[in-house]
């Protein structure tokens, strides 16, 4: 089924203890809609650049056979940019600077085959903008947002009236915490199930990822890696492997969304091993079967 995304598309300048990149394609939009190219169908980009963008960006796009009749090119203007740098605590990076560019007058238009997709992500952006898509598809079977603690803080209630048109938040703890103001993680999971959302998803970086809904409780572990070189665009890859997979089986029942939840770590699991979408990239489906199955044995035991 088509899977729709929209979100930010950017040169990320990136130093860990570990390497830099610099100028490496990175943004929201871009990290998911290349973990779901590897489930779903078709995936439809919507996003902006700069008239600087790299077209080898734009043919990786089109190796991964993702749709970008919805990305929009200004060619007076240029790429939003960001520049971070972690240090041994890779769950948190320390923004350096940012420039929104063309990023800043972003108006989401959906062409109008993008309007029947089934499937919706909105991407870390502004909760207003996040209204704005949701008003222009029609009848999605799933949809699903992130946001951010600048968003939190910011616009709090707009981005409560999104909350209360999707079916599924994806953040991490600290903004789970920070958007229930509830320093407990499942009372803030209850509070935040209470404005909408039909399942909360806490992305926890190398710790794994909770899954919450009325019922029930699911925990997936972090992949033990021995390499991680980049963080970045982890959660986004979390998500495009969880949305893609969804898309993929089109039936949405909570054994299908538990087994999304580890193709979801899976992809975030290959993203950290190099910088920018270097490793995301140029997985093939047999490396990604591997190890979702290597995720499953992590936690598998038999009853006494």
């Amino acid at each position: 089924m088509s899977l729709l995304v929209v979100g930010s598309i950017a040169l990320d300048t990136v130093k860990t203890p570990f390497g830099e990149g610099r100028e490496v394609l990175g943004g929201s939009a871009t990290y998911f809609s290349v973990a779901a190219s590897y489930f779903a169908d078709r995936v439809c980009l919507v996003g902006v650049v700069g008239g600087d963008f790299p077209p080898k960006h734009i043919q990786l796009f089109l190796q991964h056979n993702i749709d970008i009749e919805g990305l929009h090119k200004e060619d007076e203007g240029l790429t939003f940019r960001w520049k971070g740098e972690y240090n041994y605590d890779l769950n948190e990076a320390v923004t350096l600077d940012t420039h929104l560019n063309v990023f800043s007058s972003f108006n989401p238009s959906l062409p109008e085959a993008y309007r029947e997709c089934q499937y919706v992500f909105l991407a870390n952006i502004d909760p207003e903008l996040q209204h704005q898509v949701l008003d222009q598809v029609k009848q999605p079977r799933l949809t699903a947002c992130d946001t951010m603690n600048y968003w939190i803080q910011g616009k709090p209630q707009a981005l409560k009236k999104t909350l209360e048109r999707v079916d599924i938040l994806i953040i991490n703890d600290g903004e789970t915490r920070q958007l229930a103001e509830e320093a407990n993680i499942v009372r803030a999971a209850k509070k935040i199930l209470s404005w909408g959302p039909r399942i909360l998803i806490v992305k926890r970086g190398e710790y794994g990822a909770l899954m919450f809904s009325a019922n029930n409780i699911f925990s997936a572990p972090g992949f033990p890696l021995e390499y991680i070189f980049d963080p970045t665009g982890a959660g986004d890859s979390f998500a495009g492997g969880f949305m893609g997979y969804l898309a993929n089986v089109d039936t949405i029942d909570e054994t299908n969304i538990r087994r999304a939840i580890i193709f979801g770590s899976t992809m975030a699991s290959f993203c950290v091993e190099d910088f920018s979408l270097n490793r995301l990239s140029n997985l093939t489906y047999p490396e990604i079967e591997k190890r979702y199955k290597a995720f499953k044995a992590l936690t598998h035991f038999e009853d006494i």
